[in-house]
């Protein structure tokens, strides 16, 4: 009698390719010197505002101005993008954020608000860079990986974004050194980082990995494809009948049955608008909120780091979330956690730095919640051939929403305090857990 060897089980799913290994080593390395300059609007910004035009109720243009910056920076970084790869958009959208961050600096040391604010405006283009990287991280990842490959590369921001903060006295003793004002230094260091993670990408992502995408699904199927399901290329694999744990970033098991790309990406959309709006706000008006009560350029730097954090650190966690139970029951977590955390900075008294820092910790937690959701449903509702494109406008959303946020943020306040700002915040917030939970029915209805 002959023995037949017992057939080994193959893994549930197929091993990451190299070239997407390859490309989140070099998207990680990018992001981990870029983050350094994400920062630096945001802890100084609304301090320089109110320094440079003297007014409390404008300390939000800054904020504005770089998010608009970024609005235009995603627009223009999506198309590039689309028609030419990843690699020349995203290169050049940070060269074109260290331009920016140096005409800060020059505005700032020559007392010009004639071009710092366009300069923010300019600056804007990195912040848009650092944000449109997660989706190259996702090009070449499976199905089953998506919400992880592109939580990493949002990681990889953490430790610039994190350092940035805790570095405004240093940074403004060498700006100080250099005869420039100190709340320049921040910028100068975002000049820096931007420019170095221009050169990184556009020396060594090779091959582009949204060109390499494009090919692999117009390539014909051969037949080791049968064995990797969900592998680039490969033949689809059965639907299930509904959604479950596994089932798919966008959580409908299939990629949304019944429901179009079109309702899916706005679904996705209006989870990060939701999220972005209350964020941003809250967080540009906290650092004058500290201030205002008489705590120094140390302890705001503190907390704004701790806020840094909490929107890049969960990331991993939030990834394997999304892939394991779906994005949308991640998605209305997201309103509750930022929905708890304004309301927590409208209680707190503006002495407590313990309990505003808390509060902005959990704010960042909950943006990193609805970001990778929301950015998991748009990434699996949209075909390579034109999803650069539509991920730049996505994005182009965001920073609208940031703007407006960021803009009404110091009216808000000088309006009806910080108190008032932070309690609309929470009404905003809590906007995104009916939509996701109303989402989440409509799909598991169908099947």
């Amino acid at each position: 009698m002959t023995l037949t060897p017992p057939a080994t089980a193959a893994p549930p799913h197929p091993p990451e390719s190299p070239e997407q290994r390859r490309t989140l080593a070099v998207l990680v390395a990018s992001q981990l010197i870029s983050g350094a300059g994400l920062t630096a609007g945001i802890v100084v910004g609304a301090l320089l505002a109110e320094q440079m035009l003297g007014s409390t109720g404008l300390a939000g243009i800054p904020t504005a101005l770089f998010t608009g910056g970024s609005m235009l920076g995603a627009l223009g970084i999506g198309r590039l993008c689309q028609y030419r790869g990843r690699r020349p958009g995203l290169g050049l959208g940070y060269a074109v954020g260290a331009l920016g961050s140096l005409g800060v600096v020059a505005a700032v040391a020559a007392d010009q608000v004639a071009l710092l604010l366009p300069s923010l405006l300019v600056y804007g283009a990195g912040t848009a860079t650092n944000l449109l990287a997660r989706y190259a991280g996702a090009d070449l990842a499976s199905p089953h990986r998506r919400a992880r490959a592109l939580s990493r590369v949002l990681l990889a921001a953490t430790l610039g974004a994190v350092a940035g903060p805790n570095l405004v006295s240093l940074t403004g003793d060498v700006a100080e050194a250099w005869g420039i004002p100190p709340l320049a230094g921040p910028f100068l260091l975002a000049a820096l980082g931007y420019a170095a993670a221009a050169v990184i990408l556009t020396a060594l992502l090779r091959p582009d990995p949204l060109h390499l995408a494009r090919a692999r699904i117009a390539a014909p199927a051969g037949p080791e494809a049968t064995d990797a399901p969900g592998a680039p290329g490969a033949p689809a694999a059965p639907k299930t009948p509904g959604p479950g744990p596994g089932a798919g970033a966008d959580g409908s098991g299939d990629g949304g049955e019944g429901r179009g790309s079109g309702p899916r990406f706005a679904t996705g959309l209006w989870i990060m608008l939701l999220g972005q709006f209350p964020k941003v706000a809250l967080m540009t008006m906290t650092p004058v909120h500290l201030a205002a009560n008489g705590h120094g350029t140390g302890t705001i730097g503190l907390v704004v780091s701790l806020h840094i954090a909490a929107m890049f650190l969960p990331s991993p966690l939030t990834g394997l979330l999304v892939d394991r139970l779906g994005a949308l029951p991640v998605a209305a977590a997201s309103g509750i956690t930022l929905c708890g955390a304004a309301l927590l900075a409208a209680a707190a008294p503006g002495d407590s730095v313990v309990l505003l820092a808390t509060a902005l910790t959990l704010a960042g937690v909950a943006w990193n919640l609805g970001l990778v959701s929301g950015t998991a449903v748009i990434t699996a509702a949209l075909p390579p051939a034109r999803s650069a494109s539509t991920q730049g406008l996505a994005d182009v959303g965001l920073a609208v929403a940031g703007s407006t946020g960021g803009l009404l943020s110091g009216l808000a306040v000088t309006a009806g305090g910080y108190e008032t700002l932070a309690v609309a915040c929470a009404v905003v917030a809590l906007l995104v857990t009916p939509l996701a939970l109303r989402a989440a029915r409509a799909r598991v209805r169908p099947a």
